[in-house]
């Protein structure tokens, strides 16, 4: 008896967790930007980035993802 309750408390207690994909899709987009960046960087490293006006756009967008991502890691943790 005893057995059967705590089983069917663990799968409660599993069913009750959020879901992790939004802290996947999350993460997959700043690791994309991430890459996508320092490819481009690493291509053209003596004009990169044009402006200051596109260098802080980017820095902009980075810390946007790095917010999201540590946003759904902590409601998804």
């Amino acid at each position: 008896m005893l057995a059967t309750l705590l089983l069917l408390a663990q799968e409660t207690l599993e069913e009750s967790e959020p879901s992790k994909v939004p802290f996947y899709i999350a993460a997959s987009a700043l690791v994309a930007f991430a890459l996508i960046l320092s490819a481009v960087g690493i291509r053209n490293h003596e004009t990169f980035p044009p402006s200051k006006a596109v260098g802080r756009g980017l820095t902009l967008v980075g810390m946007l993802l790095v917010a999201a991502t540590m946003f759904t890691a902590v409601i998804t943790g």
